[in-house]
């Protein structure tokens, strides 16, 4: 029943929508999240944003699945964004963006288009069931952006982080557009307070997500320092956007 489920509504939503799947360096599990990602839709988009182990070279341009190749690594946020130029260039409405390391439910693909169908002005942002191999470190990091994020959008976002998501493409093309921001790790959360400010409703839906060892595959960029000093400064410019919104004018 699920899998007939899945192809009807496959098979009626796929001409709108697009599975978006940036990928830098992921290592032995983009193959197996490409694959899955075409098993549950037809229309998937690979960006592999200036990827240097050959993570990609196994994988060929096919009915309804595309490559586009970054020169260089500008981010994921950067490979979002040529992804969403793609789509718009083909005609895609919206976009599922899942990341490329096997975390991400494939299965869940059709259910958030179908949701996305009944709110097609919203975004419909995952809302991560932990497994019992994610780090606390992670999962209490998310807890204080998702209390931010929940301030500084004056919405409901469950969770800020998490990247298995479908936007609407014209208004987070245009929020994009218009910031030179967004283009890295900063892409997630930014990307839903900038959204939640132009008037993009939310839909929170949960989802699993599994996290690898080495030895399984797993690959993460993420560095502690260096990339929560960025969300650092992610949120004290968005801070300060907030507070200049909500200044009092002068007559």
């Amino acid at each position: 029943m699920l899998a007939a489920y899945a192809r009807w509504v496959a098979e009626f939503l796929s001409a709108t929508r697009l599975v978006l799947i940036p990928s830098y360096n992921s290592g032995i599990k983009l193959l197996e999240t490409v694959a899955a990602a075409r098993a549950f839709w037809p229309h998937v988009l690979l960006v592999v944003d200036g990827s240097t182990d050959g993570s990609a070279d196994f994988l060929a341009e096919a009915e309804n699945f595309k490559i586009l190749k970054q020169a260089r690594n500008g981010g994921k946020g950067a490979a979002v964004l040529a992804g969403l130029y793609e789509a718009t260039r083909n005609g895609f409405t919206h976009v599922l963006v899942m990341d490329a390391d096997g975390q991400h439910p494939a299965r869940e693909v059709p259910r958030f288009m179908a949701l996305s169908e009944r709110h097609p002005q919203a975004m419909i942002l995952g809302v991560p069931r932990f497994d019992a191999n994610a780090p606390r470190v992670r999962i209490w990091g998310r807890k204080i952006s998702n209390l931010l994020v929940r301030f500084l959008s004056g919405v409901d976002i469950q969770d800020a982080l998490f990247g298995f998501r479908v936007y609407p493409v014209a208004p987070l093309l245009r929020a994009m557009q218009m910031s030179r921001h967004m283009r890295g790790y900063d892409f997630d959360a930014e990307a839903v307070v900038r959204l939640a400010w132009a008037g993009v409703p939310v839909v929170n839906q949960l989802a699993p997500v599994r996290y690898f060892s080495k030895e399984q595959g797993g690959i993460s960029h993420f560095r502690y320092g260096r990339d929560n000093a960025r969300l650092a400064r992610m949120y004290a410019r968005l801070f300060l956007a907030w507070a200049l919104r909500f200044r009092p004018s002068r007559h």
